[in-house]
C-alpha cells in the first residue's frame, strides 16, 4: 500500500504480493529494504507475519517502521531478523524507549523525522510534534542516534521530486546519517541528491518508482553514485 502526502484516505495498493516484490528488489541488488507496517502505524493490528516472510525471503538487510511504541514490539521485530527498527512518534513521546534501544544497538535504530512546513508531525502524520526539524535533528544527535529518516510529507507519494531544502536543513542540524524519503519520481531525482552524499546523506528511500517498473535498482544505484 502507498499513501499520498501521508493521507490515509488516499492510500492505494501498489503490489498485491509484498513478499514477491521484496524478492524482486533484492534480486536486482537493493542494498536495503525499507518496510512500513501501515496497519501498525495507525493502530489497526500489524503485519508481523508478512514482515517475517519478507526477512526470510531476502538476503539484504531490512528496516521496518510503523507502530514501534515499546520494547516488546521492537524486540519482536529484531527477533524476526529485522536489522533496524524505525521510531517515529515514540522517539519524541517515549525517550526512555529510544535510550533503551540505542543502548542495545545504536546501529539498529532509525528515527523518522516526518515534516510538514518545517514542523515535525506525529501520530500518523496528523498531529504537530511540538518541534521543528532542526530541533529534532539536534536532539537526536545529542541522544546518540546515528540514522535519521527525513520525509517531507507534502511530497510523499507524489513523485514531484525530493524536498532539497528540508534535506539540507536536516544535514546541517544532524550531520552524516540522514536518509531521504518522499517525492522521488525519476532517476534524475536521485541523481540530484547524489551531491549531498558528500555532506552525509546516507541513503534514499524509493517506492513507487521501483514498484511501477519505471526504474531498476541498478539504474538508481548508478544515479546515486553520480554516474
Amino acid at each position: 500500500m502507498r499513501l499520498v502526502r501521508g493521507e490515509r484516505t488516499r492510500c492505494r495498493e501498489v503490489a498485491a504480493d509484498p513478499v514477491a516484490l521484496a524478492r524482486r528488489l533484492a534480486a536486482e541488488g537493493a542494498p536495503w529494504l525499507h518496510v512500513v507496517d501501515l496497519d501498525a502505524a495507525f493502530g489497526d493490528g500489524d503485519n508481523q507475519q508478512v514482515v517475517a516472510a519478507i526477512v526470510a525471503a531476502v538476503t539484504c538487510p531490512v528496516q521496518v517502521g510503523g507502530g514501534v511504541r515499546d520494547v516488546a514490539r521492537a524486540g519482536a521485530l529484531y527477533g524476526l531478523g529485522v536489522r533496524r527498527v524505525v521510531l517515529g512518534t515514540a522517539a519524541l513521546t517515549t525517550p526512555r524507549l529510544l535510550d533503551e534501544l540505542l543502548e542495545r544497538d545504536p546501529e539498529g535504530v532509525v528515527v523518522a523525522a516526518d515534516t510538514r512546513a518545517g514542523r515535525v508531525v506525529v501520530r500518523g502524520w496528523v498531529e504537530d510534534g511540538g518541534v521543528t526539524l532542526g530541533d529534532l535533528a539536534a536532539r537526536m544527535t545529542a541522544a546518540g542516534v546515528r540514522h535519521l529518516l527525513v520525509t517531507a510529507v507534502e511530497r510523499d507519494g507524489t513523485g514531484e521530486g525530493p524536498a532539497l531544502p528540508v534535506l539540507e536543513q536536516a544535514l546541517a542540524s544532524f550531520g552524516p546519517g540522514v536518509m531521504a524519503s518522499g517525492g522521488v519520481g525519476s532517476v534524475d531525482d536521485v541523481r540530484r541528491l547524489a551531491p549531498l552524499a558528500a555532506r552525509g546523506l546516507a541513503g534514499v528511500v524509493v517506492g513507487s518508482l521501483l514498484v511501477d517498473g519505471r526504474a531498476s535498482v541498478g539504474e538508481l544505484l548508478a544515479a546515486a553514485r553520480g554516474v
